[in-house]
This record gives C-alpha cells, structure tokens and sequence, in this order.
C-alpha cells in the first residue's frame, strides 16, 4: 500500500487508517509508545531485529502522520524521546478491538490445527 493513499479523501477510512500503520514495525512502536515517552535505543533494544535505519524512517514517517511527537533536549550528549500525539494515542486505542480479534483468530487457528484425542 503506498503512502499517498493515507492522504487521499476519496479511499476508505479503513484503507486511509491501515496506509498509517502499514509496514513491520509501526504497530509495535505504536505498542512500545503506548506506556510513555521511549529513545531511540531503548525501542531498538525492545524490538529486536528492527536495525536503527529502518527505526529512524518509520518514526519519521509516524511523525509527519502525527502520530508521534519528536522531542530532542538540549545536552550533552544529545538526547531523543518520542512519544504518542493525543492522535497517535486515539489510533492505539482503536486499535485495542482489532488487537483483540487478532488474538481470538490465533486462538481459532490454534485450536482447529491441534490434534484431537478421541472422547472416551
């Protein structure tokens, strides 16, 4: 999905929402952000597998969606926070009910592809 399709009016808001948080990572950050302000190192350190570049685009990215805030302090050595935009804060919690579907399809998949014994 590109990411001229969450700018576009005329698409679904599902489609426009799903253009925000598309990729491998936003989700978890999203997640990783949900519980207060986050650098860089310690989302890297939590989200093993996700390199500092691919980190740095997506937070970009969450930034100029509004989605998160870029705070960068004064000292030496430099310091970087994000955290969540009371946007960023609104899409989380919408989506707490699909987080939830999510897990009762794993449960479903789960239980349709474990072995049945036999009932004695």
């Amino acid at each position: 999905m590109t990411r001229s399709r969450a700018q576009d009016p005329n698409v679904c808001g599902v489609t426009a929402a799903i253009a925000v948080i598309d990729g491998k990572w936003k989700t978890a950050l999203l997640w990783q952000l949900e519980s207060g302000p986050r650098r860089p190192g310690e989302l890297r350190r939590n989200l093993p597998g996700l390199t500092e570049k691919v980190l740095t685009q997506a937070l970009r990215e969450m930034e100029t969606d509004g989605l998160v805030h870029r705070e960068v302090y004064d000292v030496l050595p430099l310091k970087t926070e994000y955290s969540l935009t009371p946007f960023g804060r609104d899409l989380a919690e919408a989506l707490g009910p699909l987080s939830d579907w999510g897990h009762r399809r794993l449960e479903q998949l789960t239980g349709a592809t474990a072995p049945q014994t036999p009932l004695s």
